[in-house]
């Protein structure tokens, strides 16, 4: 190697070095705080428990009264926040990074609303409920994503024709929503209302089991296809260049951010703003290190965890549910990037 470019090359070396120690930095910090975000709603409701007793019991110990309210009343529903919110910040990290735009998430594109506009009539003309409302539900993501895919091919998928062509998917599919709205009565209403807003109320090991099948197998196969990423957010001739089959690859990205944010909405509803959020506060824990998937998922399970515990709490006597309490962090940051977008200059 030539000796002038020796210092440049140990250079490029050791930024990429302190990028891989922070990014596994930032990760394991993630994770443990969803970890302590974990026990902390174990440990709190009716009975409030220490957090001694929570982490003991988590690791088999624990006296039997301790592990029938962690085991039977609280723990499914706080992994099934955690597992929610992974599959919803992976699935927009993918979205926002393969499309090369930060309005491109499952919830702003229509794929959240497929799966509502579904599961609203399938509930009222059907009176579907429980897991067969969950299968129509991430049967109506999977087509919308499917269908707006189509709709925006032109020789290939452009971030803003998807993302337009989704708003109008999703503003068509939130009109239908709204139209079956006002024809249900009142306790049906109700009930859709609480299922659109995103809720955890209620959910127990039933709805927990079919997500942890779905993303046993969704995560690895979202990690495979994450390996032409890198290439396809240099833009298409490019990474046909270096070698990627840059449509397969591209379907195969879509197809999984799809199904993780169908699933994720079939077990809690769509719950705003997660997918939206979570990869943006991702790559600013971790700058210069692409789409931060890991992260990313981490954010999610985190932002869900402490929503959902904020949401039980918050009212004394009333239960918020979480997609309310999401909403609150993401509705302001939809609004700034917009207005970001637009002194821009980017904005349309």
């Amino acid at each position: 190697m030539n000796t002038e470019l020796r210092p440049a090359v140990g250079r490029v070396a050791a930024v990429r070095r302190r990028g891989r120690a922070r990014f596994g930095a930032v990760s394991a910090t993630l994770a443990a705080a969803a970890f302590a975000a974990l026990c902390v709603s174990l440990s709190f409701g009716d009975y409030t428990l220490p957090l001694t007793d929570v982490v003991r019991t988590l690791f088999g110990g624990g006296d039997s009264g301790t592990l029938f309210v962690i085991q039977e009343l609280r723990l499914p529903r706080a992994l099934l926040a955690l597992l929610v919110g992974c599959c919803f910040g992976l699935s927009g990290a993918v979205f926002q990074t393969l499309l090369r735009n930060p309005l491109a998430s499952p919830d702003i594109i229509g794929v959240s609303s497929g799966a509502g506009a579904v599961a609203v009539l399938a509930g009222a003309i059907a009176g579907l409920s429980g897991p067969s409302l969950s299968a129509v539900a991430l049967v109506g993501a999977l087509v919308t994503g499917a269908a707006v895919y189509l709709l925006a091919w032109r020789k290939g998928v452009t971030g803003y024709r998807l993302v337009l062509i989704g708003l109008g998917v999703g503003t068509g599919l939130s009109s239908l929503i709204s139209y079956q709205m006002t024809r249900s009565d009142v306790t049906e209403a109700q009930t859709a209302f609480l299922w659109l807003a995103g809720s955890l109320n209620g959910r127990s090991w039933p709805q927990f089991w079919p997500l942890l099948g779905a993303a046993v197998l969704l995560l690895p196969l979202t990690a495979l296809a994450s390996r032409a990423l890198t290439a396809l957010q240099l833009g298409d001739d490019t990474a046909g260049g270096l070698g990627a089959r840059v449509e397969r690859d591209r379907l195969a990205l879509l197809a999984c951010a799809t199904a993780l944010a169908g699933v994720a909405t079939a077990a809690a509803g769509p719950v705003g703003f997660v997918a939206f959020v979570s990869a943006p506060i991702a790559r600013r824990l971790v700058p210069g290190q692409g789409a931060a998937l890991l992260p990313s998922a981490l954010t999610g399970a985190l932002l869900v965890t402490v929503a959902d515990f904020v949401g039980q709490h918050l009212l004394s006597g009333t239960q918020l549910p979480v997609g309310i309490v999401t909403s609150v962090i993401g509705a302001p940051y939809l609004l700034w990037l917009l207005a970001r977008s637009n002194r821009a200059g980017t904005g349309g």
